[in-house]
């Protein structure tokens, strides 16, 4: 029968299976092969009608070949009992204007390539087991008008289009959870999705967490590993951490390097005892001192131990009128501390220069002493254990912008433990050292006020007082044991003569001055005053009253006076 249009076997309670030969009826546009009892499967056959229009048909599948019937313009497979998924190829169909699929036990999600039937007007899906959500290129699907999905467990958003926005709810409910501001009654979808979306985030945030954690635990470790090793091989090496100005060491350490072109004498300022001073301009705009020590790091056991001694002991240090440390390097290449900088330089350099020495005026000076036995009334009675400088000179005394004197250079500074009053070298600077120090290696506090006692009466003449100490020296040697010039010796003439002779109010602190640094210079140690005596002395009002004019009076007559004792 191959031009039969639209033959018609409704109703007739035809058993059997389709017979094959029905593929030869090539003109055939419509087949109504509905409510009989055909069993089997739908011939292959069929794929050969290519004006097949409608299908309507009972089976137990969704046969794939249906996809090859291009001109099919309705699809009627309802009321069967159809399970698996719906086929993929039934998105070939796209001059199809009806798919109705319900009351069936389909399974699986929507195949999105239904929405390639361009065609498609009516879509019923309802009365299924169809699962997961309605793809998204639905929305594409704007010739649909008739849509049920009802009795499913689909899920998820509502694709936006009038098809949806438009359908009651009956078209739309019994699903698991459907969403979107679409559709009737339905909640919106981020009140379904935040809970979940909650539940992702703190899930997540979880795992982050004791990944951060464990990442924390390893890190840690590895890192105290490191730092026992990096601890043992500096050992090994002679080397300790750089620490200043709480930078990076490493980086800290390269900049002062590269500032003074690995310490080129260009930028030194100074040289002492156990170091030279470098000026060094930092990439942060501040400017610091640098002490580079002379005596290589490595294999000097005794250099190590008083290197430490002087970080260990301006650590701890914090006085107006010592000067900050603000960190340390020792290294096999180079060893140096970091000080704050101090503009006006050393007091024996200002004292050196005649114009310099001329804005040194007496109350200046009066001053800068203040500050000097403020400064070591501090180590000796205020830190714990105390600090013996153990190098006073006028050298080792910085004065900043407003002449205020700041104590330096801590390079022979000892701890007086009671463990540790034995010395093997002399310490300090020739010119500045008490007596004692030619025949014993005992050192103590008075070494220091016997230091102070000579940088004072330099202040006060305006340079070392070398012949006086001479003089001192040969008188203690002879007869006295107390510490006197030539007695019939004018005050005037101890007198920097640079600078104008003092006021009357100035007279009173400046022969104070005298007297202090005369019972300072005493030959006998024990004789001398405590720092925390003199410093107190200075700070009070009281001052020694001359019964007649300063440049009358002699050394002998100011020895004489009343107001102070050791």
């Amino acid at each position: 029968m191959p031009k039969v249009d639209n033959p018609t076997a409704c109703g007739n309670n035809l058993t059997g299976s389709i017979p094959p030969e029905i593929g030869n009826a090539t003109q055939i546009h419509e087949l109504d092969l509905s409510l009989n009892h055909l069993v089997g499967l739908i011939p292959r056959g069929l794929g050969r009608l290519t004006f097949f229009g409608e299908v309507d048909v009972e089976c137990d599948s969704i046969p794939s070949i249906l996809g090859d019937l291009l001109k099919l313009y309705r699809l009627n497979l309802s009321n069967n009992k159809l399970s698996q998924a719906i086929p993929l190829q039934l998105g070939k169909l796209v001059q199809l204007n009806e798919l109705d699929l319900s009351y069936n036990s389909l399974e699986g999600s929507i195949p999105s390539a239904i929405s390639n039937m361009e065609s498609l007007m009516t879509l019923n899906l309802s009365h299924n087991n169809l699962s997961g959500s309605i793809p998204s290129s639905f929305e594409e699907m704007h010739g649909l008008s008739y849509v049920d999905i009802s009795y499913n467990h689909l899920e998820g958003p509502l694709p936006n289009i009038s098809a949806f926005r438009e359908a009651p709810s009956e078209r739309l409910k019994e699903n698991k959870r459907l969403c979107g501001k679409v559709g009737a009654l339905l909640p919106p979808c981020n009140a379904h999705g935040s809970k979940k979306d909650h539940k992702v985030i703190l899930s997540v945030l979880a795992v982050f967490v004791l990944l951060s954690a464990l990442f924390t635990i390893v890190f840690v470790i590895v890192q105290r590993k490191k730092k026992h090793q990096d601890t043992k091989q500096n050992h090994m090496h002679g080397e300790i951490s750089f620490s200043v100005l709480n930078f990076d060491g490493k980086s800290m350490y390269e900049e002062i390097i590269r500032a003074t072109e690995d310490f080129d004498s260009t930028y030194c300022i100074g040289k002492g005892g156990h170091g030279s001073v470098y000026r060094v301009n930092l990439s942060s705009g501040d400017v610091v001192a640098v002490k580079k020590l002379h005596l290589l790091w490595d294999g000097e056991i005794e250099f190590q131990k008083e290197f430490l001694n002087e970080v260990r002991a301006l650590s701890e240090i914090r006085h107006r009128n010592i000067v900050k440390l603000y960190g340390f390097c020792a290294h096999k290449r180079h060893s140096f501390l970091v000080y704050e900088y101090l503009e006006r330089c050393s007091l024996a350099a200002i004292l050196s220069k005649e114009e310099e020495a001329k804005e040194l005026g007496w109350s200046k000076r009066v001053n800068i002493v203040k500050g000097l036995a403020h400064a070591l009334s501090y180590m000796h009675h205020d830190c714990l254990p105390p600090i013996v400088h153990r190098d006073i000179s006028s050298k080792n005394i910085l004065l900043d912008s407003e002449y205020e004197a700041c104590v330096s250079d801590f390079g022979t500074a000892k701890f007086l433990n009671p463990d540790s009053t034995n010395w093997t070298t002399a310490a300090g600077t020739y010119g500045y050292m008490a007596p004692e120090l030619a025949y014993t290696m005992e050192v103590n506090e008075k070494s220091d006020v016997y230091s102070f006692g000579v940088v004072t009466l330099e202040i006060i003449m305006g340079s070392h007082p070398g012949d006086v100490l001479s003089s001192l020296s040969s008188g203690a040697s002879s007869s006295s044991s107390s510490a006197s010039p030539a007695p019939e010796m004018p005050i005037s003439k101890v007198l920097d003569q640079r600078i104008s002779p003092p006021t009357k109010q100035e007279a009173g602190e400046v022969v104070s001055l005298v007297k202090i640094a005369f019972a300072s210079l005493n030959p006998s140690s024990q004789c001398r005053p405590t720092m925390k005596k003199v410093s107190q002395l200075l700070s009070s009002t009281q001052r020694l009253h001359l019964s007649k004019p300063l440049h009358m009076t002699t050394c002998g007559e100011l020895l004489a006076l009343d107001g102070f004792t050791a």
